[in-house]
């Protein structure tokens, strides 16, 4: 049974049943070529048994009853200068029941006459009509029984079909045999490396290795190529993502406690007389609490918790505004100017730590890509809403993301962009907007900036 359900058992299934079908399609044609030859063979020899009377006017009884005998026929008429002229003759079991005239017979009348012939078992005598062999006058009759004509025809008929067998057998062998030669192996080879793959993915040395001779096996091999190669990549980034996700847990849980106590000096900082120091202690008090913040949340991530975002209302501008400020503290000396177009009444629903986050991460990429390039540019941040979302717009007017920064945008450790960047910034924007059940999208990039579209979902949340 198991070999019947394999690919070579079928080959040889279908194999047998086709040249069966084949030779079955060719059976009728060959009984009617052998039932047209074996009525031509008849006349040749009762013309033949009629030479002897030729040459002689008068024979024996005795010698024309075994010259009828010889040719099978019970009379033999030949035709002769329009002359027709009863050569041999002997007493007939019955009347005629049919006539074949063989001159000029189309195929399918031979073929039809062969299968009524092979249907019709009832003993009678025909009449048949040809050519003279030698051009020995202008046609022959002879007269014949229809039994011995059909069991002529089925024994040839069972021998043909005994060798289609035959044929079948041996050409379904030999198929078997080539399939699994140059198909079975080679497919049995592919599982086999799939298996062994799949007990070890990350060993790259399991990873097959494209020989097949066959185009389209070969192709399948190749595509299992890529992709083994590409699950084992990941796999590994995998790995590295869960080591680094155990150590960032513990570098957090430490920096946690140093930035509990930064919290502690605020305080003094804020009694301060000092009115720069005064304006700056709120936004280092801010820090310092998004910093915890971000702390406790990566600690909740590396447990496999990471918490559900926090919505609630509050103005998008004060949010953009505060991730300015601090970015305008980090240009320095360099030449990029910010500017906000948001209304200032728009509020949204939102976490609005997470939020923060995603803009920062923006901006951050933005300001950064401008001064690499060592010139002048700007950063807008607008906004606008509808029935149906909020869009929020990042603009810049930097170098443009390069193609490699395109093709892994939302990567992590391959959407990078500055030298040493790491790709998480996008990678952990697009999570958090995510979160929120909207989306983060590169709208547009060439050299003269580029533009990053958030869409945050209002859902069937109102807006009263």
């Amino acid at each position: 049974m198991r070999l019947l359900n394999s690919l070579s058992g079928r080959f040889l299934i279908l194999t047998a049943v086709f040249v069966m079908l084949a030779e079955v399609l060719i059976f009728v044609p060959s009984v009617a070529r052998f039932r047209e030859d074996y009525l031509m063979a008849k006349l040749e020899k009762a013309q033949i048994a009629s030479l002897a009377l030729l040459a002689n006017d008068t024979i024996s009884p005795e010698l024309q009853e075994e010259l009828l005998q010889n040719a099978g026929v019970f009379n033999v008429v030949l035709r002769r200068n329009e002359a027709r002229q009863l050569m041999l003759s002997s007493p007939m079991p019955s009347e005629i029941a049919m006539t074949f005239d063989l001159r000029d017979a189309s195929a399918f009348e031979l073929i039809k006459d062969a299968i009524a012939c092979l249907m019709n078992n009832d003993p009678k005598v025909i009449r048949v009509i040809g050519e003279p062999a030698q051009m020995a006058g202008l046609l022959i009759e002879v007269t014949l029984e229809s039994t011995p004509l059909r069991d002529a025809m089925i024994d040839y008929g069972l021998r043909i079909l005994l060798l289609s067998a035959v044929i079948s057998v041996v050409t379904a062998g030999l198929l078997f045999l080539a399939v699994r030669r140059f198909l079975g192996k080679p497919i049995q080879g592919v599982i086999d490396h799939m298996k062994a793959y799949a007990a070890a993915p990350e060993d790259a040395r399991r990873i097959i290795q494209p020989s097949a001779g066959i185009s389209e096996l070969r192709d399948a091999e190749e595509t299992l190529q890529t992709l083994q190669t590409e699950l084992t990549s990941a796999l590994r980034q995998k790995e590295r993502l869960a080591q680094l996700g155990g150590a960032v847990a513990k570098v957090s849980h430490d920096l946690r406690n140093i930035l509990t106590s930064a919290q502690l000096f605020t305080d003094r900082i804020e009694m301060s007389e000092d009115p720069k120091v005064r304006r700056l202690a709120p936004k280092l008090v801010n820090s310092i609490t998004r910093a915890v913040n971000l702390c406790e949340n990566t600690l909740a991530y590396g447990k496999a918790e990471e918490p559900s975002p926090t919505l609630n209302r509050f103005m998008l501008a004060d949010i953009v505004n505060d991730v300015i400020d601090s970015e305008r503290l980090a240009v320095g000396d360099s030449e990029v100017s910010f500017s906000v177009n948001i209304p200032y009444a728009m509020s949204v629903r939102a976490d609005s730590e997470q939020l923060y986050r995603v803009i920062s991460n923006l901006i951050r990429n933005a300001r950064q890509a401008i001064v690499n390039t060592g010139k002048a540019g700007e950063i807008n941040v607008s906004a606008r809403e509808n029935d149906e979302a909020w869009l929020i717009r990042v603009r810049d007017t930097g170098p443009g993301l390069p193609p490699r920064a395109r093709e892994n945008l939302f990567t992590p450790f391959r959407g990078g962009v500055t030298k040493g960047g790491t790709g998480l910034g996008l990678s952990i924007a697009d999570e958090l907007i995510r979160g929120h059940g909207g989306a983060i999208s590169l709208e547009g990039t060439d050299e003269t900036g580029t533009t990053f579209l958030i869409r945050l979902p209002k859902g069937d949340i109102s807006t009263k």
